[in-house]
């Protein structure tokens, strides 16, 4: 894409959490490439002959002849359970749990609807809730995070997962709805990630919805819509805010975080992080979590933020903070963290030098505009998997 006179590319990780990056770089005429309408176009977890099904079309079956479930290929199993198992010795809690509890199945009678990042460690919460009772119907909250490869997993195990990397936004709430539709099948509980599951089935199940014994959440942005909820007199059940739980916000956010983002942006840019500029929107613990990661490899830091007394850490922790029109033209990655939306938006994407990377760390896909860049005069080219140069 030509923004005066430099060319863009947007790129979308595949890392544990939710996240969309872009970058502006100098176009090679000769490096081929082949026209995309979007980089989920190549995610996958493996080069198979028949990644040009559509995932929806196939007819799947586990090796029992289990079929409640739609995942991008069933011969991924024996690496998912590999992953599975390598995860479970990462999380003894749940581990010690199954052992003490498992026989009396204390669970017994939940029907629980997830709607979760599908990962190793989502797999592990997943069979663990299943050994102790529960009936469950599980999806991805997010097109991008599902490992196929655990979903594959899961399938196996005889578990209804309807998620694949790489969804389409209408293969999303398709996947949602699924949920909902098992055969003589009433949900009483959700676990969500971001609020999707329980926004969709208050507008869609209302009959459901008043009916559930609870609803547990572990995002900001899901919590801000139970709050909506609250507020309208619609939240009819109890609702368990994990967001706000301090093994939540102190470790998940900050110390989860700090690995993860390194990790994304490895993978996606094979960037070197060493003496890069960036500036990190928004200094809450994901914030706080990013900044000490990236500081220790050596990157100047800018932060934004409107909160006074998170800015006010940003500073004494030894940041700039900065609008961030004031370094848009001169830095190397714009990170968000905030839950807002619109926090990067095209007259910024305007002004950000050739090579510059957009990163979001939040659940909120559209704290960068990229509806922005999907005008009809820009060109979206696939450079490889994930990553997409518009021009």
């Amino acid at each position: 894409m030509s923004l005066n006179g430099k060319e863009v590319s947007f790129t979308s990780s595949d890392a544990s959490n939710e996240k969309i990056t872009a970058a502006k770089m100098p176009y090679k005429s000769y490096r081929p490439r082949s026209v995309s309408t979007c980089s989920t176009d190549s995610c996958s977890s493996a080069s198979l002959s028949e990644d040009d099904i559509p995932v929806r079309s196939k007819i799947q079956q586990n090796s029992s002849g289990f079929s409640d479930f739609c995942i991008k290929d069933i011969r991924l199993k024996d690496f998912g359970r590999r992953e599975i198992e390598f995860a479970e010795q990462e999380m003894p809690g749940l581990m010690s749990l199954r052992k003490q509890v498992m026989e009396n199945k204390p669970l017994r009678g939940a029907k629980i609807i997830g709607c979760t990042p599908i990962t190793a460690p989502t797999a592990v919460l997943i069979e663990t809730l299943g050994s102790l009772g529960a009936e469950l119907r599980w999806c991805a909250c997010n097109i991008y995070s599902t490992q196929n490869e655990v979903g594959a997993a899961l399938a196996e195990a005889g578990f209804p997962i309807f998620a694949w990397r790489g969804e389409s936004v209408d293969d999303f709430w398709w996947c949602i709805e699924k949920c909902f539709e098992g055969k003589n099948w009433k949900p009483n509980m959700i676990l969500d990630d971001g609020g999707d599951a329980t926004n969709f089935c208050q507008a869609k199940y209302p009959s459901i919805f008043k009916n559930l014994i609870g609803i547990v959440e572990e995002s900001t942005t899901g919590i801000h819509r139970l709050y909506k909820l609250l507020k309208a007199e619609k939240l009819l059940m109890p609702a368990i805010n994990i967001n706000n739980c301090v093994t939540k916000t102190k470790f998940d956010n900050r110390y989860s975080c700090r690995e993860s983002v390194i990790v994304s942006l490895k993978k996606c840019t094979d960037l070197m992080f060493g003496a890069k500029q960036i500036v990190l929107c928004g200094y809450g613990e994901v914030g706080k979590g990013c900044c000490q990661s990236l500081k220790g490899l050596g990157c100047i830091i800018y932060v934004t933020e409107i909160d006074p007394i998170c800015a006010l850490q940003a500073c004494m922790d030894g940041f700039k903070v900065v609008k961030l029109n004031e370094v848009i033209r001169q830095v190397d990655i714009v990170i968000t963290a905030t839950g807002n939306k619109n926090v990067v938006v095209r007259e910024h994407m305007d002004k950000m030098k050739s090579g510059c990377i957009v990163c979001c760390m939040s659940y909120c896909h559209n704290e960068i505009d990229v509806a922005a860049l999907r005008t009809p005069e820009l060109k979206w080219e696939k450079v490889r998997s994930q990553v997409d140069h518009i021009r």
